[in-house]
């Protein structure tokens, strides 16, 4: 399998600040030889700023070879019929370089709130527009009747360049979120797992699939991958720490993110390729005017023992 290193920009920086930085950021990736970027999406507050499909967009016209995705779309915010139309667009302008991976939104309901939308259900409202999305991309026009939506005779315009449509990752570390990907994913991104827990879900992953009658590829496993590059271990951990996305207490950070010296963080990566992940994306964990800094240094001293 091989073995694809992306990113996503960590701590965006509002205000002036942020406004040159997409694109540095992508020339940078373009420079180094990233695969792709990854932005996360937060409808309300100011941890990730920024909207994914606009910036996305951007993306595509800055670079004519970066790929670009969601870690993750909150699917159930959004209306299913919009989204299909929006990324058929991107995925089209670019040339197919789109990669969708999708969730179910956070456990806080304030987005749901802001969003008209309720909680509950939300697991089933977004099997119920994967479904929808599918469909708008391969078929010319489609008639739906669910428990959440229901339209008839609808077609959108344009198709996306990747057919019957852009792989659908399912994001999340839960057991109903490995299950998802069998039932109707087309592979999996987890953020913050070990390489054991990234072991476990893909044969949960495996064998749901299989109940089904469907078949995930075997690399299209993905993780993402905090990491700080410091001198030792210890010093990239104080740095780290307050940059955790979220808590695990159970867990020791540096069993599932990369911290230390290049070579730190490349053998955690080979952990992770042996575990069974092949996709990754990584994500700096330190103050926001140090981000570029630790992408650009991932990118020339990390990232060239994993071309292949």
């Amino acid at each position: 399998m091989k073995i694809r290193i992306g990113f996503a920009p960590g701590q965006f920086p509002v205000g002036p600040p942020g406004q040159p930085l997409l694109r540095q950021l992508v020339a940078m990736a373009d420079d180094v030889g990233f695969d792709s970027i990854w932005l996360s999406d937060r409808i309300i507050g100011d941890r990730f700023p920024l909207e994914p499909v606009v910036a996305m967009s951007l993306v595509a016209g800055y670079s004519d070879s970066l790929k670009f995705g969601t870690s993750v779309i909150a699917l159930p915010m959004r209306n299913p019929v919009v989204l299909a139309k929006e990324l058929a667009t991107l995925d089209y302008l670019s040339n197919g370089r789109l990669l969708p991976a999708i969730g179910i939104g956070q456990e806080d309901p304030a987005d749901y709130e802001a969003s008209g939308i309720s909680k509950d259900g939300r697991g089933r409202r977004s099997d119920e527009s994967i479904e929808i999305i599918r469909r708008l991309w391969a078929e010319d026009t489609v008639t739906h009747e669910g428990s959440f939506y229901s339209f008839h005779d609808v077609s959108i315009l344009p198709k996306p360049i990747q057919q019957p449509g852009p792989p659908i990752w399912i994001g999340g570390r839960s057991k109903a979120a490995q299950k998802r990907t069998g039932r109707v994913g087309d592979g999996w991104l987890v953020s913050q797992a070990t390489p054991e827990e990234i072991r476990d879900g893909i044969q949960v992953i495996f064998d749901t699939a299989a109940e089904y009658d469907r078949h995930v590829d075997e690399d299209h496993i993905g993780s993402m991958l905090g990491f700080c590059i410091a001198s030792t271990t210890e010093k990239a951990e104080t740095i780290a720490s307050p940059y955790l996305v979220r808590q695990r207490p159970e867990v020791p950070m540096a069993n599932y993110c990369g911290l230390g010296t290049p070579e730190d963080i490349a053998r955690m990566i080979t952990e992770y390729s042996n575990a069974g992940a092949s996709k990754f994306v990584v994500r700096p964990m330190c103050p926001s005017n140090q981000a570029f800094e630790q992408l650009q240094l991932f990118g020339r001293e990390v990232l060239p023992r994993f071309h292949n």
